[in-house]
């Protein structure tokens, strides 16, 4: 054992033993998280406005703090990126992580001197938990990479504006920066395609340990490995054990990475945002995610199937049961006030509390009123692909209400195989019948004439890519809505 590993192994019992300690004491923590936001951020512009020094309970905050999304917060937030101090937290943030926008274009989440150590400690925690747990650290003597986005920056009225990815690229601790890939010169390649060639080119030469991304640009990194060396990912990285993933679900991807990679290997999911990093994985063989109360982020949490409702119910932490689907309401320590960052997660848990993430609240299919999320057409779609041996690159759901032929109306599964079913209309059934399962009210307007079972619509080999590339997301941290209440991703698919 090196002495790295060694010291790993002390680390990471230091780091359960402080987790142990605020996971069973969840209320108490993040009473103590409100406390502390409400009296730092008193004397801001958004303190002053929202009575914060009137504010003595969750109660009275949500009497004086309405949810809000970015476009609702963004007078605020515009003030603080025009330059303005004591804003949203006090002070000036340290960057702003520019994510992508809907109706108000490229968005920009401040992170501060307070919220930004939360992001890499919680990375770092996150691997920690795993050697704690598996004794595994042999790891951390090898090559490790994180296929990220650019970490260059640019200056906004003096503050460093970048990607998340890109930013916490400048937080790798010193004690890693030797085993780090891709070169700093590699990762500021922006072309996504001329960035993976480099990539390879550098990781080829080397023994990868571990290989952390998104899992659609991770599988794109193993596909050219595999068509450039003729071997499986496994055997050109004999020591890759540990693949940590964030951003989606990894299930419809991992029979994909097992053929790819040649075998099996332990994975770690995390729950980062530009907003927080909420979430990891603590336990291999428990469901979910362990949630970070004492992270200087305190929730709120809203029934999804209440969330369009006047006074909607705001929950905390005591309050809420296993399998509800819930909105995520956040509080930080970066001057987020009540913000609705737009997933929705479910407790898998509440001793200690863990999560899933079960979609966007603003990715659904109700077109006939039947409530589809995210979570469901995952599920539907890892049974049916088990049950009849099919390997999925990459899936989308949108609903068609205006068929030909006076048809009625369907859901069309627009699906890139890597492995297609021997017989397609078995499995079309399958996945039908995995979704009436799920979803009662998908299920009555099947019975009832309203919808005919799904309609599967194959996309050619790399169409999801080329997708992408179209509407300028290849790469990166971009990720494809699994579903959508209309057809804007359908239409350019048929296109191409």
């Amino acid at each position: 054992m090196s002495i790295k590993s060694f010291a790993a192994k002390v680390f990471a019992a230091i780091i359960d033993r402080q987790t142990r300690k605020w996971s069973t004491q969840p209320v108490a923590t993040q009473e103590k998280v409100f406390k502390h936001l409400i009296k730092t951020a008193r004397d801001t512009a958004f303190g002053k406005s929202h009575s914060f020094q009137d504010i003595d309970s969750h109660a009275t905050f949500i009497e004086k703090v309405p949810v809000r999304d970015y476009e609702e917060l963004r007078p605020f937030v515009d003030r603080v990126v025009a330059g303005e101090s004591d804003i949203l937290w006090p002070g000036k943030p340290l960057y702003y992580a520019k994510t992508s926008g809907t109706t108000s274009g490229a968005k920009y989440i401040p992170i501060t001197k307070e919220s930004m150590p939360e992001h890499v400690n919680a990375a770092r925690n996150a691997i920690l938990s795993y050697i704690h747990e598996t004794g595994k650290a042999a790891f951390v003597d090898y090559k490790m990479i994180f296929l990220q986005g650019s970490p260059e920056m640019e200056d906004k009225n003096g503050v460093q504006l970048g990607r998340l990815s890109g930013i916490v690229a400048h937080y790798v601790p010193g004690y890693l920066q030797k085993n780090r890939l891709p070169s700093w010169k590699t990762n500021c390649i922006e072309d996504w395609e001329t960035k993976v060639e480099a990539i390879i080119d550098e990781t080829l030469p080397e023994n990868m340990g571990v290989i952390s991304g998104i899992p659609s640009w991770v599988q794109m990194y193993f596909e050219r490995i595999v068509q450039r060396t003729g071997k499986k990912v496994g055997d050109v990285f004999p020591e890759f054990n540990l693949f940590i993933y964030g951003g989606v679900n990894f299930e419809p991807y991992r029979p994909k990475f097992e053929q790819l990679i040649g075998r099996k290997v332990d994975s770690i999911e995390l729950f980062p945002a530009s907003e927080g990093f909420f979430a990891y994985q603590d336990k291999q063989d428990v469901k979910g995610m362990l949630l970070l109360l004492d992270a200087g982020i305190f929730y709120e949490f809203i029934p999804a199937d209440q969330f369009f409702e006047e006074n909607a119910p705001r929950l905390t932490i005591g309050e809420v049961e296993i399998g509800v689907n819930y909105v995520l309401i956040i509080s930080t320590t970066a001057g987020l006030w009540a913000y609705n960052i737009g997933d929705t997660i479910a407790f898998t848990s509440t001793s200690p509390y863990r999560v899933i993430v079960t979609g966007r609240i603003k990715h659904y299919i109700s077109a006939s009123g039947e409530h589809v999320i995210g979570k469901e057409v995952e599920h539907a779609m890892k049974e049916a692909a088990a049950i009849h041996n099919v390997v999925i690159n990459e899936f989308t759901v949108a609903p068609q209400l205006a068929p030909d032929n006076d048809e009625l109306p369907y859901h069309e599964w627009f699906i890139e195989f890597g492995e297609k079913p021997k017989d397609l209309e078995k499995f079309k059934a399958t996945l039908d019948l995995k979704m009436r399962e799920q979803n009662s009210y998908y299920d009555d307007l099947i019975v009832g004439k309203v919808l005919q079972p799904l309609i599967i619509k194959q996309v050619v080999e790399n169409g999801f890519k080329q997708y992408m590339k179209t509407i300028g997301k290849l790469g990166g941290q971009n990720k494809l809505p699994r579903l959508s209440n209309d057809r804007k991703i359908a239409e350019v698919l048929e296109r191409l």
